[in-house]
Order: structure tokens, then C-alpha cells, then sequence
């Protein structure tokens, strides 16, 4: 079988993962990974994790099954940053979809839907950690039980996330730190912090888990 894993962004955090899931794979299958859906060669899996870019035509008709793994419950919050959207939601249990890709965005029929619970007191590096885990192994699954999964037609009210803004991003002073702890839970600290702004100046905010002291 040969494979491929496109990751559209060498900076996406997801990187790390599409190696790991590359190693993986290689033990028993073809697989390659790529950064440019251009360099895409005809094979009978593409999955395409964590992508930004919407694919072309004819870059979905190079492979048997072109499969996207989605944070939500399809057909409900389709579009852009799902998990993030869902944990300032308050969820703290997630549904991942693993699906075939379409020309029409995230509509494209299913072949698992898998569970995954949070504490609520993960941020964003564990929130991934554990996303990205549980992505790999329905990957894994799909290549491995590819001629018995059937698909299944999207049912039910479809629902759409925007892309998130950096004005997305702004923190409300004047509610306290409690009321939005699930916004800072998923700061990007590197790529896309949180900030305020307070006498006309702005303000960038990193957050961390810190040690208990007095377990020092």
C-alpha cells in the first residue's frame, strides 16, 4: 500500500506527529510524508492532517481515499479550529471524525467517529498531545481495516466555524480570570497569544503550568 501524510505548514505544531505516524506506517506500508500538495504522487491513501489549504481536484483524484480526521462531530462544527472553538465552548469531550475529503468542504462521507475526554485543565500543547495521539491511531486504524470500513453520509444539522482572527485573541478585563479559563487554555503562546489592552496600551499574555511550591 502506498501512503501519504500532507501537512500543508513545516511549522505546524501537528509536524511532530506526521513523523511519528510516518514511522510508524513505514514498518509495513510505502509511506511518504509531504509539506506541498504538489509533490503529491498517485498512491492509494493520502491523509491530510492538519491542513489549512483546500485542495485542488486533481490533487483528490491521485489517491483511492483522500482521508481528513476533523475535531468535531460532523456535520456540526465544520470549518476552522474546531477543538479550540469547542474547549472556550466548555465541552470537555470531543468527537474526532475521520472522513473522506470532498471539493466541498469537510462534507465528505465517514468511517469513524471516536470519543476523546479532556480533565479541564489541560492548555494547549496537552489539548494537541492528546488530539494528535488519538489521530494517529484512527489513522493507523483506517489503513489497517481499509477493506471493511464502509462509508457513511454525514446526517444531521450542519454547523460552521470562521477562521479565528488575532482579535479572537483579546482578553475582556473585566471579567475575571475563572470566566475565561477555557479561552486561555488554548492561547497559542508562540504563534498567537492572548493580549488586552488597558490606557491605550496593549498587553501580550503567555500562560504556563507552573510547580506546586510547597511539593518543592
Amino acid at each position: 500500500m502506498k501512503i501519504t501524510i500532507l501537512v500543508d505548514d513545516m511549522e505546524s505544531w501537528f509536524v511532530k506527529y506526521a513523523k511519528e505516524l510516518e514511522k510508524s506506517l513505514s514498518e509495513k506500508y510505502q509511506v511518504s510524508l509531504i509539506y506541498d500538495s504538489k509533490k503529491a504522487v498517485d498512491g492509494d491513501v493520502c491523509f491530510l492532517l492538519s491542513c489549512s489549504k483546500i485542495v485542488s481536484s486533481d490533487f483528490l483524484q491521485k489517491h483511492r481515499h483522500n482521508i481528513v480526521v476533523h475535531a468535531s462531530d460532523l456535520p456540526k462544527g465544520k470549518g476552522f479550529s474546531p477543538l479550540s472553538y469547542q474547549i472556550m465552548e466548555g465541552k470537555d469531550e470531543i468527537v474526532l471524525t475521520l472522513f473522506e475529503a470532498i471539493e466541498e468542504l469537510d462534507a465528505g462521507p465517514y468511517y469513524l467517529k471516536e470519543n476523546l475526554r479532556f480533565d479541564g485543565t489541560e492548555l494547549l500543547s496537552e489539548l494537541r498531545d492528546l488530539m494528535a495521539i488519538k489521530i494517529n491511531q484512527m489513522c493507523t486504524f483506517f489503513v489497517e481495516h481499509i477493506n471493511e470500513l464502509e462509508p457513511k453520509p454525514q446526517v444531521g444539522e450542519e454547523t460552521m466555524y470562521k477562521r479565528l482572527t488575532r482579535k479572537d485573541n483579546s482578553i475582556d478585563i473585566n471579567k475575571s480570570i475563572k470566566e475565561q479559563f477555557n479561552h486561555l487554555r488554548i492561547a497559542d503562546n508562540e504563534r498567537y497569544p492572548l493580549w488586552f489592552e488597558y490606557k491605550n496600551t496593549k498587553y501580550i499574555i503567555h500562560i504556563y503550568k507552573g510547580e506546586d511550591d510547597e511539593k518543592k
